[in-house]
């Protein structure tokens, strides 16, 4: 068939992690709060009427109040822990895929030959692999690939492919038999089931170098070289 299935499986979830802000001591904390309004409470209370003293209804609300403040601004600490320790947990998860290769959002394929002797025999076409993922089953994937001046090259039907990614190897080789030359190329993907489209992303293979952890947005990304960075929640596959 010229592109032979490596690795088909569902993607597993990489979640990013998300931003919890954290509370500050902007002179409206709980504690002072409470402190003035114990302060104000007792001043009531001690120049209050004899003859028409607090109303305790209004006392309860006001205390349920306070009660209520502290207890916020505990959760938004405690949230706030809790963010980091995640942030700080995907760090080391990202570190883990430091020199191995990913499926990210991509049409790109590259083509390279390795002289491994002097003779004709000894050379090998070597391509990056390639995928995409499906929303769900189809039961025709046509692959067509194109070389850098957007000319067809090589034209492969699949058959049917669930839903979820899917990875694959191109053998190289063109429509007329010929390997292709070396170089980058493009392919995309027509997904079909029941003459209905399905919706597919095309996925391109790189590696990653390394992990940037982002202050912009506290997110946690990966560094892939010449393609730039990306967000983890953004890998499709881990190979």
């Amino acid at each position: 068939m010229g592109v032979s299935n490596v690795l088909v499986s569902q993607s597993p979830g990489v979640k990013s992690p998300q931003t919890t802000q954290k509370s500050t001591s902007d002179g409206n904390s709980s504690k002072e709060l409470q402190d003035n309004f114990l302060t104000l409470l007792i001043a009531q209370m001690k120049n209050q009427d004899p003859t028409n003293p607090m109303d305790n209804s209004q006392l309860t609300s006001q205390l349920a109040q306070i009660n209520t403040l502290a207890g916020i601004e505990r959760l938004n600490t405690t949230l706030g822990m809790v963010s980091g320790q995640i942030d700080d947990s995907l760090s080391v998860n990202a570190s883990n895929m430091i020199g191995k290769g990913v499926m990210v959002p991509g049409n790109k394929i590259l083509v390279a030959t390795s002289e491994q002797e002097a003779s004709e025999a000894g050379k090998e076409t070597i391509t990056t692999p390639f995928g995409f993922e499906l929303v769900r089953d189809a039961d025709s994937v046509v692959i067509t690939i194109q070389d850098d001046k957007g000319n067809v090259v090589r034209e492969v039907d699949l058959g049917a492919i669930p839903a979820g990614v899917s990875s694959f190897t191109w053998d190289g080789m063109l429509s007329d038999g010929t390997v292709a030359p070396d170089g980058s190329y493009t392919f995309s993907v027509n997904a079909s089931c029941d003459g209905q489209k399905v919706s597919s992303t095309s996925l391109s293979y790189s590696v990653v170098y390394g992990v940037i952890n982002s202050k912009v947005n506290n997110k946690v990304l990966l560094d892939l070289g010449i393609l730039g960075s990306i967000s983890i929640d953004e890998v499709r596959q881990i190979l």
